[in-house]
């Protein structure tokens, strides 16, 4: 391969990196931008799972008294607990000397 094939090459192998990562920069600019806007509506839910609500909820959906069509997701003991631990590893990404 000549010099000038190996530049082409070269060429091609970085406008792919840097396609890539302009695309995924993109999509992270506009995940960041819609965690922002649910920032109040996340920290309900924390004062929710934190609070006696979340513990009254809990105990009547573990007595049955809850329909059994309801989505209870957020009743699961490990599913707001894990929630709220990725997020704070999220943060602990975008802000590593915080």
């Amino acid at each position: 391969m000549n010099a000038k094939d190996k530049q082409i090459e070269r060429i091609e192998y970085f406008e792919s990196v840097f396609g890539r990562v302009s695309a995924a920069a993109g999509r992270l600019s506009l995940a960041l931008e819609e965690f922002e806007k649910l920032e109040p509506e996340l920290n309900e839910l924390e004062a929710y799972y934190s609070g006696k609500l979340w513990k009254k909820d809990f105990a009547d959906d573990e007595a049955g008294r809850l329909p059994p069509e309801l989505k209870r997701g957020v009743l699961s003991e490990d599913g707001v607990y894990n929630l709220l631990s990725e997020i704070d590893e999220i943060r602990k990404a975008l802000n590593p000397h915080t």
